[in-house]
């Protein structure tokens, strides 16, 4: 499996940054993007650079309907991708996004063999991915309002998380991870510099432009 940094904060040489998520993930020859940043052509621009074609994403979740997180998903609208909304998304999103894609209003249930979505939570408005890999799972968020203690516990249900990957938000609460392999703090985390002290080189960069292979 395969994940790639689409839109963050930061870039490497080549691709644009900005505020805002998104990645593209592929396994199984599916390709799944999750979020889509808040400028349409900066997303576009890291796709390209990626040497991929809006056409070949076939489907999109988006975690919650913050600007930073939906404002370029227009740019990556066909016909033929299916996106899922969280359920608490305005009605006139839902009928827009419906007018130019299949549309799937998300309960926790499974995007592809190998990709899961936790569910909309109540708190936070916010849904997060589940990756199925050999290593273990690895979770996938936008910027966990939730909390991220709170997406992980519902994450375990499903067995044991290898890694984490995106923002944390305001979290701190770090012996929630401390049995991670893998943790990369991403777009809104607020103590990314802290946790990089503490868990050193299991914490991975996250920047536009960057592959994650697992």
């Amino acid at each position: 499996m395969r994940l790639r940094i689409v839109y963050d904060n930061e870039a490497l040489e080549g691709f644009a940054g900005g505020w805002g998520f998104s990645s593209l993930i592929e396994a199984a020859g599916e390709k799944v993007l999750f979020d889509a940043g808040w400028d349409g052509n900066l997303l576009l621009h890291n796709l390209e650079r990626f040497g991929v074609e809006r056409e070949e994403i076939d489907i999109i979740v988006i975690s919650h309907t913050h600007w930073d997180h939906i404002g370029g998903i227009a740019d990556v609208l066909h016909p033929r991708v299916v996106v899922h909304l969280p359920d608490s998304s305005s009605p006139r999103l839902k009928e827009e996004i419906g007018r130019r894609a299949k549309r799937v209003e998300t309960k926790t249930q499974c995007i592809t063999e190998h990709i899961w979505t936790t569910g909309e939570f109540k708190s936070g408005r916010e849904q997060a991915l589940i990756l199925k890999t050999g290593a273990g799972l690895v979770v996938v968020t936008g910027c966990a309002h939730p909390g991220l203690e709170t997406i992980l516990d519902a994450a375990r249900r499903y067995g044991d998380i290898y890694g984490v990957i995106g923002g944390f938000h305001e979290f701190n609460r770090y012996e929630c991870i401390g049995d991670l392999s893998m943790i990369v703090p991403c777009h809104c985390t607020r103590y990314k510099i802290r946790v990089k002290e503490i868990f050193g080189e299991r914490c991975r960069e996250c920047k536009a432009g960057m592959t994650i292979e697992i």
